[in-house]
Parts: structure tokens; sequence; C-alpha cells
């Protein structure tokens, strides 16, 4: 008698919290099962649907790859004085003393 296939099971998911009023697309991925598990785990432990999950992520990383791409253009003077505002030590605070002298957790 053949073995029964192995069964892959996902979390149960919670309700979502609102549901956008309109929705106007989808957007369809083929993914493992391993991987489809894994992100539902994610979004069960993030109290979101699936769609809501994923859309985020990608909201996420799409703001990020924008923004890593964006040039900010200003005039000479403005760019020098943002360049020595960089360049110039911490005023001195006590938040930042104790932080400088705390040791590292690995240590």
């Amino acid at each position: 008698m053949p073995t029964p296939a192995k069964r892959i099971t996902t979390p149960t998911r919670r309700p979502a919290k609102a549901k956008p009023a309109i929705t106007v697309g989808a957007i369809n991925i083929r993914v493992r099962p391993e991987e489809r598990a894994l992100i539902d785990q994610a979004a069960v432990l993030s109290g979101k649907s699936r769609s809501e999950f994923m859309l985020e992520a990608a909201r996420r990383a799409a703001t990020d790859a924008i923004l890593d791409r964006t040039l900010f253009r200003t005039q000479p003077a403005a760019y020098a004085k943002f360049q020595a505002l960089l360049d110039a030590p911490p005023n001195p605070n006590g938040r930042l003393r104790k932080l400088l002298e705390t040791a590292p957790p690995w240590e």
C-alpha cells in the first residue's frame, strides 16, 4: 500500500482587522509550500492575513528600493553645511556618554 502524501498544514489565520474599502487589482505569485508556510506563520504572529502581511512587506521593500536610488539635489553651500554637520563630533550629553561607557553584551 503506498504511503500517503505528507500533508502540509499552515497556521490558522486570525481575521483581518479591517479590510480596505476598495480593492482594484490582484497580484498572483507561485511559491513553494515551505515558503507559504513561513509567510503564513509570520502573518499569524503579526496578527495579519497573508495578503496584508505580503502587501505590507512588498510595499516596504518597494519604498526602500526607491529611496535607495533617490537623488537629492542642493546648492553647493547647503551641501557643504550638511557635510560639515555630518563630520562634526556630536555634542556631549549624558545619554551618549552612558552608551559609550556601557560594555557591549557580547563582551
